[in-house]
């Protein structure tokens, strides 16, 4: 059994926050694979499914971002989930939006949801890391990571979520480079060459020009015996 844990801040005033991508990608996973509907458990919201024969559990912390490690503990020693299935999804301001990469273990890196984690669970669980860009001070990353993605960021948010749910088995499995292939396809997809031209047909052969027919000769008349004879006393 795996625990998928997105971070966010619970309430619809935090819903389309930066700071709550997570609980984005978890709504997603769980509209897109038919998983039951949210229910109030150990200090979060949970749903259980299936990603094939693989079971899952979903948690969306309830106690706010800076107490989440409260709620994936409880969760984790109900289920008796060790963190290394452990999988946690989070905003990260040092990615460029639309970035999404994979890590196990490490430091917290100041984010308040993962530092709280490291404090109840430790630091061996898994996490994908979901870019949102820098504001480019670090006095204006809370104000920044609170604030609701703006439109402009709909389209490749749309992208981002959506590979993350088609990824989703390879997600709980942990085969972080199918997972990351799935979302690349959905963030930049393969495109036909419409450039392509393919080889280029040999170009025909202009046709010989008919080569001008050569000026007659004069021709030699065929004279009698009787001409030729009269023409030697002319």
């Amino acid at each position: 059994m795996k625990l998928i844990v997105g971070l966010g801040n619970p309430g619809a005033k935090y819903a389309r926050n930066r700071h709550n991508i997570g609980f984005m990608a978890l709504d997603r996973i769980a509209t897109d694979h038919g998983f039951p509907a949210w229910k109030g458990k150990h200090q979060g919201a949970i749903s259980e499914g299936r990603f094939g024969s693989l079971r899952a559990v979903l948690l969306k912390p309830e106690t706010f971002m800076n107490n989440s490690g409260q709620s994936v503990q409880a969760a984790a020693k109900f289920y008796k989930i060790e963190p290394q299935d452990i999988i946690v999804l989070h905003d990260e301001i040092d990615l460029a939006p639309g970035k999404v990469k994979c890590k196990s273990g490490g430091g917290h890196a100041g984010h308040n949801g993962l530092r709280s984690l490291h404090q109840h669970i430790g630091p061996a669980y898994h996490r994908v890391r979901l870019g949102v860009g820098h504001p480019g001070h670090k006095d204006a990353v809370p104000g920044y990571v609170l604030r609701d993605f703006p439109k402009a960021d709909e389209d490749w948010l749309d992208d981002v979520l959506r590979g993350i749910s088609d990824g989703a088995a390879e997600l709980a499995a942990w085969d972080t480079a199918k997972f990351l292939n799935t979302v690349a396809l959905r963030v930049s997809p393969a495109r036909s060459g419409t450039g392509s031209k393919g080889p280029q047909g040999t170009k025909p052969a202009p046709e010989p020009t008919p080569e001008s027919a050569p000026a007659d000769e004069p021709q030699t008349a065929q004279k009698s015996p009787l001409q030729k004879l009269m023409e030697r006393f002319r």
